[in-house]
């Protein structure tokens, strides 16, 4: 029996593959009954690529068990104003028609979460989010987009997190993906309010950029891969 432990950690450029994996195939059991189509592991190389690429801009946050497999995931992502973000590539969405063009404003993209499917710990959502919503909090002109579950935003607007609908959805990985926009002003209620779930340390302490191992940058063409 594999004993639950769940404590929180930023992951590693390293652990990046192991991160691919998990995403993809809990997103599979959890809306394709564990039908896994023959090419999923093309998905998992894009998710790989995508998050190398951006692990300078981004933090990842993972949860994992007594054994050291991840059991859950999220990620937040810092725009740069130049790399195309999935809401494009999937929804043709502008994010700057959104946002607005402004200098300060500060544009974010959360993803690759997912939760082990089975798994018990009633607080998991809560800190992963807590986790990838704290730098946008910081900034009272921050907002978030995301490709969201339609189970999953009933979850968000349940708890009180404020997410505004600005597409039509897609059938997308099995399920109904819609997506959305989650500004300072519709997180900040559920942050505080669910932050003392989460170590100061692990939302304050930010990774030092550095440069990416060989052993982990690809070659390959890159793909957007998304979710939520």
């Amino acid at each position: 029996m594999t004993l639950i432990n769940n404590n929180l950690e930023r992951l590693s450029v390293n652990e990046i593959s192991k991160l691919a994996e998990f995403v993809v195939t809990e997103n599979f059991k959890h809306h394709s009954d564990n039908n896994f189509p023959t090419d999923y592991k093309n998905d998992v190389i894009s998710i790989s690529e995508e998050e190398v690429k951006s692990f300078n801009n981004s933090e990842i946050f993972v949860a994992k068990d007594s054994s050291g497999e991840i059991s859950g995931s999220i990620r937040v992502l810092k725009w740069n104003y130049q790399d195309e973000l999935p809401i494009e590539k999937i929804f043709g969405i502008n994010p700057l028609d959104i946002a607005g063009n402004s200098p300060l404003k500060h544009i974010w993209h959360i993803g690759r979460f997912a939760i082990k499917k089975g798994s018990k710990d009633v607080s998991l959502f809560k800190r992963l989010m807590v986790c990838a919503i704290a730098p946008i909090c910081k900034h009272e002109n921050s907002v978030a987009f995301a490709e969201c579950d339609s189970k999953l935003l009933r979850v968000l607007l349940a708890l009180g997190i404020k997410a505004t609908v600005i597409g039509e959805s897609i059938d997308y990985l099995g399920s109904e993906t819609i997506p959305v926009c989650l500004p300072y002003e519709g997180l900040i209620d559920f942050y505080n309010k669910n932050k003392h779930l989460v170590s100061e340390n692990m939302v304050n302490q930010l990774r030092k950029t550095a440069s990416l191992p060989k052993s982990v940058v690809f070659n390959a063409q890159h793909h957007n891969y998304s979710l939520v």
